[in-house]
């Protein structure tokens, strides 16, 4: 009778177990400490999943009935971490804002691999000032280091597939993490020698240094979103993008003085080693945001955009691309600056034009979300202030509740007539192209200067 009852229960639970792991269902709830925003949004790749708004005990949680296996991304605004589902898992999250990747712990079924994968990427980012010592060494040594350091992280990530038998995609995305980590590192290498050396040209490679170009895996839907493979794919197409021109172009390639060259080089290597659409949308957006942020002339400007338009055309982010385009050709020099408006602290209306008509302006840009960074800009326009008096510096805010902006005006001893506020940060992001941090924007008598000029290079 006892055998019996025992092969009962133990069927029982094997069933319960079967129907968990069969189970569409996937949890994920958490607590954030000092939340910045009132809301957590979940992404897979850049696609909004659902959103959930914290409750009164900064409390979040999702029920997906149905989910994509794979990576997915969780954000709170200012920051952005992976998370990793797979069907049945129910994951706690609990992270403090002041320390947001540093605090993050996940709990819960699924834990193991999502606490990994956060284990590596802290991992890496403390290592990044050691790897960067490493590019003096001989090629050989080089690699023979951060290969210990790829096969160190590689024994940790066994060792836990030992213990919790990680799923097959659990562990390719893990061990990818891994492998593309050392593969950014070998792409950079004859760059970064070159400048720690201090040589005039390229260090000659031992023969077999770019082997590990042949496990590139380029078709991998499920690494697009990975971190190291995106940033890798960025630096091998940069890499072989320079070489090659560097071969069949002549001569030496500045790439500070020739955008539009090498970018088009950037376009083509694209369209020629990525077939994988999504991946192949990403690079070729990257290519185009990096190249319209810099100054360009117009014409060069043009060329590009027909060229990428040519090899891009059904691109996922094509509106954006448009978008962005159309936005810079307004704040070329001599144009009018765009009518934006913003308010003063009197709760009037302004516009730009008006602000920047019969002077010398500075536009520069900070918010009362990211406080050191707000410090650090005060300070720096401070210094400009009294070097430059023969401009006006108008600090405009953004991302920032109003009566917060007031305050820290206030509190800070700004000059009233000097700072404005943006109430709609997309409006004014779009129209006047604000992706720089410390992106500033140069006009006189209403018309633009330089829209692409930078508070602590461009002084």
């Amino acid at each position: 009778m006892n055998k019996i009852i025992v092969c009962i229960a133990l069927f029982l639970l094997a069933s319960c177990g079967e129907k968990e792991k069969m189970s569409p269902t996937v949890f994920f709830a958490g607590e954030i400490i000092n939340p910045t925003n009132d809301y957590v949004v979940l992404y897979k790749g850049d696609q909004v999943i659902d959103s959930a708004r914290l409750d009164a005990n900064n409390r979040f949680s999702f029920s997906l009935d149905s989910v994509s296996e794979g990576l997915h991304h969780f954000y709170h605004h200012p920051e952005l971490q992976y998370i990793y589902f797979e069907k049945g898992d129910s994951l706690q999250a609990r992270l403090n804002t002041t320390e947001f990747d540093e605090s993050l712990v996940f709990s819960g079924k699924g834990e193991e691999v999502n606490n990994f994968l956060l284990e590596m990427f802290l991992i890496n980012e403390s290592e990044e000032e050691h790897v960067y010592s490493l590019y003096k060494l001989e090629p050989e040594d080089f690699i023979k280091s951060i290969d210990s350091l790829k096969d160190d992280k590689l024994q940790l990530l066994n060792d836990l597939n030992a213990e919790s038998r990680l799923s097959d995609g659990a562990y390719e995305i893990a061990r990818s993490g891994i492998t593309y980590t050392n593969y950014i590192s070998r792409e950079a290498y004859p760059f970064y020698h070159k400048k720690k050396s201090g040589d005039k040209d390229f260090h000659v490679l031992p023969e077999g240094f770019y082997d590990y170009r042949k496990q590139i895996d380029f078709e991998n839907e499920h690494l697009t979103y990975l971190r190291p493979y995106y940033n890798f794919m960025k630096y091998h197409v940069g890499n072989l993008s320079y070489m090659a021109c560097r071969k069949d172009c002549g001569g030496s390639v500045s790439v500070a003085h020739n955008q539009l060259h090498f970018n088009r080089h950037k376009l083509k290597c694209i369209d020629t080693l990525i077939k994988q659409k999504e991946l192949r949308d990403n690079l070729f957006r990257n290519v185009a945001v990096d190249y319209l942020l810099k100054p360009d002339c117009e014409d060069n400007i043009k060329a590009f955009i027909d060229e990428f338009h040519q090899l891009s055309g059904n691109n996922k982010h094509i509106e954006e691309i448009n978008n962005l385009y159309e936005g810079i050709k307004k704040i070329q020099p001599n144009k009018e600056i765009p009518d934006v408006l913003v308010t003063d602290s009197e709760d009037n209306q302004v516009s730009l034009k008006d602000i920047a008509n019969g002077r010398q302006v500075v536009f520069y840009f900070w918010s009362g979300v990211e406080l050191g960074h707000f410090k650090n800009i005060k300070k720096r326009v401070a210094k400009l202030k009294k070097k430059h008096p023969e401009y006006t510096f108008v600090g405009i805010n953004l991302r920032t509740d109003k009566l917060r902006w007031k305050t820290l005006v206030e509190a800070h001893n700004l000059d009233k007539t000097e700072q404005f506020w943006a109430g709609d940060f997309e409006d004014v992001a779009h129209t006047l192209i604000v992706y720089d941090p410390f992106k500033s924007i140069i006009a006189k008598d209403g018309r633009i200067v330089d829209a692409f000029a930078n508070v602590y290079t461009s002084f």
